[in-house]
């Protein structure tokens, strides 16, 4: 299997090596350093606040450090899915899909019920020949961009350095079940 961070399977060589960026530091004693593909480094502190002014909670690892590699794969994912910070990034996802959802559901049903029902309603002039169902129809639209957009910041500050942490911490583990191969 081919690793994710571009070797063929090569030993892996230090970031001033390669020309990339050594998310473990170039200093780490006694680590390996894993060159890390998606790394951006504008993206390395996420430097955005959690909404209150003060900066997004750190998600906890999910790896055990005093495990053992004595495990299959099988049991690496389940120890991962167990985790945590497996849980915690799920409910983050939850706790802002959830509710999206129901909203925008709702949205969309009133708008085809309104439509449906009340055809005098829709029908009603606003502007020329715009009328109250053309605004509520580009509605639809320009909600669905708004809460797309929501969804990929919402992901980007409160989930993607913890599930990127997360796969990290999924391969060493995998790659120290299976033995150190590759």
């Amino acid at each position: 299997m081919q690793s994710s961070n571009g070797g063929g399977g090569g030993p892996e060589r230090p970031a001033e090596q390669t020309g990339r960026h050594d998310p473990l530091g170039a200093d780490a004693v006694g680590q390996v350093g894993y060159d890390d593909p998606w790394y951006d480094a504008l993206a390395s502190g996420w430097g955005e606040t959690d909404g209150t002014g003060g900066q997004t909670p750190v998600v906890p690892a999910a790896r055990q450090e005093d495990a053992g590699g004595t495990g299959s794969a099988a049991d690496v994912y389940l120890e991962v899915q167990r985790s945590a910070a497996f849980q915690e990034v799920r409910s983050r996802y939850r706790r802002f899909v959830l509710p999206g959802l129901a909203v925008f559901f709702t949205w969309y049903v009133a708008y085809v019920v309104t439509a449906t029902t009340a055809p005098g309603l829709m029908a009603r002039p606003v502007a020329g020949v715009v009328n109250v169902g053309m605004l509520a129809g580009l509605g639809q639209f320009l909600t669905t961009f708004l809460f797309t957009w929501a969804y990929a910041r919402h992901a980007r500050l409160r989930r993607d350095r913890a599930a990127l942490d997360l796969r990290w911490d999924t391969q060493e583990l995998t790659r120290s079940a299976r033995g150190g191969e590759r």
